[in-house]
């Protein structure tokens, strides 16, 4: 029965599709993917003849007809989206209209860009002792932020943070941050398109980030990275340690000299 697939395309790099988004990509006989975020290169995958639609230029019922009239002509169709459609992808609207149309569809998660960009500095977010907790949100903007979601409000936890679709109001960003209670001094780490062969990076504190991403020219596209994780302070998991035991391991490890 042919149906529809969403993929997540991953952050940027072609390679880091899935294994399974990229058998269902090459094998689509349609493929609409979303030409403002999603790297083009990836279509290189697609077998030849597969009809390729740009989202970009099309609303959401063009997509769902198109969609439809592929199904019942008996084609597979693959929604190509960011690896973060789990996210921020606004797959919701598009599952529930094809769901009113009896339209069969299934998911593939992709890498997001915010695993993506914690890579790319060499990075985790949780650091035994500083943070064991990511709140992952954004500001404001044409999308609203309900007002127990403020940046504000969620700065008083002083928790690692990733900011997605907020880098265009990076001055207002650190204000709210600040006002909550993130110390001036807290890291920050700016990633412009993770994983892409064009990414930039920028560091500083909530103190400099503004400036440092103004002079950078980074108006969109970004992940703003906060909190303590990103600074010196380090402490060893004890996962690993020589004493600590656990289902698999009892006692100093055999390995130990």
């Amino acid at each position: 029965m042919s149906k529809v697939h969403f993929v997540g395309a991953g952050p940027g790099d072609v390679d880091l599709i899935t294994l399974k988004g990229y058998k269902q990509l090459s094998q689509a006989d349609v493929v609409i993917y979303a030409g403002s975020l999603v790297n083009p290169a990836l279509l290189d995958y697609c077998k030849e003849g597969a009809e390729i639609y740009d989202s970009a230029s099309m609303h959401l019922m063009e997509i769902i007809d198109v969609m439809e009239a592929s199904v019942k002509a008996g084609k597979d169709v693959v929604r190509l989206q960011t690896g973060d459609f789990s996210i921020y992808g606004s797959i919701r609207e598009q599952t529930e209209e094809m769901k009113k149309r009896g339209i069969v569809f299934d998911c593939t998660p992709g890498v997001s860009s915010f695993l993506g960009a914690a890579s790319s500095i060499g990075t985790e977010y949780t650091v035994p002792e500083v943070s064991q907790s990511v709140i992952i949100t954004r500001m404001a903007g044409r999308t609203p932020v309900p007002d127990r979601e403020s940046l504000r409000s969620y700065a008083q936890h002083r928790t690692s943070m990733a900011i997605f679709l907020s880098i265009q109001g990076i001055e207002k960003v650190v204000e709210e941050l600040v006002e909550g209670g993130y110390p001036s001094t807290t890291p920050v780490a700016v990633i412009y398109k993770a994983t892409w062969p064009e990414e930039k990076k920028v560091f500083g504190t909530l103190e400099t980030i503004a400036e440092k991403v103004t002079e950078a020219g980074i108006t969109k596209t970004a992940l703003i990275l906060v909190g303590d994780f990103l600074g010196q302070e380090f402490y060893y998991s004890k996962l690993y340690h020589e004493e600590f035991e656990h289902e698999f391991r009892h006692g100093k490890s055999s390995h130990a000299q």
